[in-house]
């Protein structure tokens, strides 16, 4: 990848589902800096997050509310976006939510709403995306999963399966995007440093009785880089996935946790 094409992405549409915090914004935040038109979707439908963008890239931005686990909402975005920006020819399934319950309590509907926005939701967007990237020849799709898919801990049976079942969808969809110039591929981080891991740092310190700060700590000094990751990271690897020098990476599960297993 040549660092000197800053905008190598120029004339493309991407799609970040929950892309107005954590993860998703920092990947949106990307690819907008690679060039790229950008439609963030979220259930807050907030472009607050991108307030203070330079006035050439909030003129690639749209953000809209989508909820993935409505089939109707996935088409009505989809369609909006099309009409907006263009073709989507990059797809970022961002959107998730880490719950933990021990299977012995969970709760039927906890486990179905995990599944409906981790691995479902994922499917929906993949399906109404793909014709179009088919239709031009060229496409990036980058599910993010987790460590968790393979190494998981008490409490993360929802989780995990959902995280596992976007790996296995990422393969299949790489082998039938690979005769149409469509790469699929997961990124599976361990912890990264944003709202949504640090509430849930905070659930388990309070479950133990014990300080945040203490906790957080011992997670940071269980990494053999001493740190967590940070979101900003992330983004550069999308970037990278999404370079016409990337076209052979693909079906691939790319673990991004700075040594440690989750």
């Amino acid at each position: 990848m040549d660092t000197k094409d800053a905008e190598f992405l120029a004339g493309r549409t991407a799609i970040v589902t929950g892309g107005a915090t954590g993860i998703g914004r920092a990947i949106a935040l990307a690819l907008l800096t690679a060039g790229a038109r950008v439609a963030v979707g979220s259930r807050t439908a907030s472009a607050a997050p991108f307030a203070d963008l330079p006035t050439d890239q909030r003129a690639r931005l749209v953000v809209h509310h989508l909820d993935v686990t409505q089939a109707a909402a996935v088409a009505d975005f989809c369609a909006t976006i099309r009409q907006t920006l263009g073709q989507p020819a990059i797809l970022v399934n961002s959107a998730g939510i880490m719950p933990d319950q021990l299977i012995t309590d969970h709760s039927d509907a906890l486990w179905e709403e995990t599944l409906a926005v981790n691995l479902t939701g994922t499917y929906r967007m993949i399906k109404a995306c793909v014709p179009d990237m088919i239709e031009q020849g060229w496409g990036r799709i980058i599910n993010i999963a987790s460590t968790a898919a393979a190494v998981s801990a008490p409490g993360f049976g929802a989780y995990s399966a959902s995280k596992a079942g976007v790996v296995g969808l990422t393969r299949a969809v790489a082998l039938e995007g690979a005769p149409h110039g469509v790469t699929c591929n997961a990124i599976s981080p361990g912890w990264v440093e944003t709202e949504m891991a640090l509430a849930a740092i905070k659930r388990y310190a309070a479950a133990e009785g014990r300080d945040f700060g203490e906790y957080l700590a011992g997670i940071k000094a269980s990494n053999p880089q001493k740190r967590m990751i940070q979101p900003e990271e992330i983004g550069a690897l999308v970037c990278y996935l999404c370079h016409d020098d990337a076209l052979a990476m693909t079906m691939q599960d790319l673990v991004f946790a700075a040594g440690s297993l989750w």
